[in-house]
């Protein structure tokens, strides 16, 4: 996914979720991000999703919980109706230990998948399971760029918030892989970000963005070195500078990863009001 629009694609952040290590929601996180208190490494924590039903509960996976949680949290923050916002749903790769489990019983001599675990392998698993979870009917995108995930999401979700003036919940997430993969794909742990986009600024909106594409610019990174860990490992995490900006209530002109050789260019006018 490459591509070039002649002006800015703009839209209203009006909710923020975040998961990663160390940073288990957006409330602490962004008491981190304002330099309020020290970032404490510590494994992220994935809470039940309670928008299943249970039998579907017990079977998700760190990633469903992971994207799940991110979703309804950048939501409630908003006071948005789960079941009528669009999404898109962007990751680098898919359920790592569900694929490792997958390639080891197929390296067995007993290769019968179980239905579930097929189904969980799927790079659209958690847009499936957020369907059910909130029984939306709204339309629903599944992107993955390697890399560059965020930044195609961030691209397609601002253009239906462009293009069709609704609302558009963007959630990014990655999970790790375990060995022997883990040694090719070497993420250490879940994180990720959501961001609800509105066409028209309201009581919770935190700030305008403007996005344009085209630019080769080195991305902006973290000054403390601990944070810019997480952004250079976990693609989802691409956009903390961002979230630093808007944590920190202050406008900012900021450039983001995008495809080898292009970046995004975002310009954040923070609204002043608490993050």
């Amino acid at each position: 996914m490459n591509f070039v629009v002649n002006r800015p694609l703009k839209a209203w952040l009006d909710g923020i979720g975040l998961i990663a290590p160390g940073l288990p929601d957006w409330a602490q996180a962004a008491a981190v991000l304002r330099g309020e208190q020290p970032w404490q490494n510590a494994p992220a924590a994935l809470p039940a999703p309670a928008l299943l039903p249970p039998a579907e509960r017990r079977r998700a996976s760190r990633v469903i919980r992971l994207a799940l949680a991110l979703g309804q949290e950048a939501a409630a923050q908003a006071g948005a109706d789960l079941s009528q916002l669009a999404t898109v749903f962007t990751a680098s790769g898919a359920d790592g230990h569900n694929c490792h489990a997958l390639c080891e019983q197929l390296a067995s001599d007993d290769r019968q998948i179980s239905p579930t675990r097929f189904h969980n392998s799927v790079h659209n698993a958690a847009a499936g399971y957020w369907g059910i979870a909130t029984r939306s009917m709204a339309p629903c995108q599944v992107i993955c760029a390697y890399d560059g995930s965020f930044g195609a999401g961030l691209l397609d979700a601002l253009a239906q918030v462009v293009l069709d003036r609704r609302p558009v919940l963007l959630i990014a997430y990655d999970s790790e892989y375990p060995e022997p993969l883990h040694a090719k794909r070497p993420l250490p742990d879940a994180a990720g970000m959501a961001w609800l986009l509105s066409p028209e600024r309201s009581a919770a909106s935190l700030a305008q963005l403007q996005v344009t594409t085209g630019m080769q610019d080195a991305p902006s990174t973290m000054e403390q070195p601990e944070l810019e860990a997480l952004r250079h490992t976990y693609p989802a995490l691409r956009a903390l500078p961002v979230l630093q900006a808007l944590a920190q209530r202050r406008s900012a002109d900021l450039v983001l990863d995008y495809l080898p050789g292009h970046s995004l260019g975002v310009k954040i006018e923070a609204q002043g009001q608490p993050c």
